[in-house]
């Protein structure tokens, strides 16, 4: 009795155990249908980062934080195009749909108007690529997001009436889905766009950092999406 009792244990046991493992690949960390590609918390530094101008970013440790991603300066670097000077990009990693989750903080605390930080994506070169300023006031070219073609940068889509700055962080999440073209960015409010457009030329690219004027610090990167190859 006892011996058919471990047999008839057995039977059902195994089943579980199989379904035990499909679960825990089906719980790989995901979001929105993405699955999570690469994050960063710099604590083992910032050589995964690309930046245009090595002098202007530095990694430093803030008390009780830990350290970030830190552009200290003004950059040397020229693009082509009128467009943010200042700039570092994700190495070895082009997405086509993707979801960025990402912290910010604006440390040109006395910067006027066009105080801002950037986001880059769908960066193809220094000629082809979309990026959200993200300016404590909205005018022509502030608080937009913006794409550079082989120009000067052009406003693209809708856009809040300013990003309030001060001198804590926020939270931002970026969305770009590259079939219907949609873009939406997020300010601290997860649930409402800040910022949102609709644009099909770039379908592919690197993901950026950087600010047009100021100094900015980041951390606690999350990046979600479809890796893909990029094209000539």
């Amino acid at each position: 009795m006892f011996r058919t009792a471990l047999v008839i244990l057995a039977c059902f046991s195994l089943p579980m155990v199989v379904q035990a493992e499909d679960s825990e690949k089906d719980n790989a960390e995901q979001l929105d249908g993405l699955p999570l590609i690469y994050s960063d918390d710099f604590e083992k530094g910032a050589d995964n980062w690309e930046p245009t101008d090595k002098k202007s970013w530095k990694i430093t440790d803030l008390e009780g934080r830990g350290k970030v991603y830190h552009l200290h300066q003004r950059s040397d670097y020229k693009p082509p195009h009128r467009s943010p000077r200042e700039l570092s990009l994700l190495k070895d990693i082009v997405v086509g749909d993707f979801i960025l989750l990402i912290k910010a903080r604006n440390t040109a605390f006395k910067a006027g108007g066009h105080r801002d930080c950037c986001i880059f994506f769908g960066y193809q070169d220094d000629e082809h690529f979309y990026y959200a300023h993200q300016g404590l006031i909205r005018d022509a070219i502030s608080n937009q997001l913006l794409k550079v073609d082989e120009g000067p940068r052009k406003p693209i889509g809708q856009t809040n009436e300013k990003t309030p700055w001060d001198e804590g962080w926020h939270q931002i999440k970026l969305i770009r889905r590259v079939k219907d073209g949609t873009i939406a960015l997020y300010y601290d409010d997860m649930k409402k766009p800040a910022k949102t457009a609709v644009d099909k030329d770039f379908t592919w690219g690197r993901i950026g950092l950087g600010s047009f004027d100021d100094t900015v610090q980041w951390d606690d990167v999350k990046l979600y999406g479809e890796k893909v190859k990029p094209k000539k």
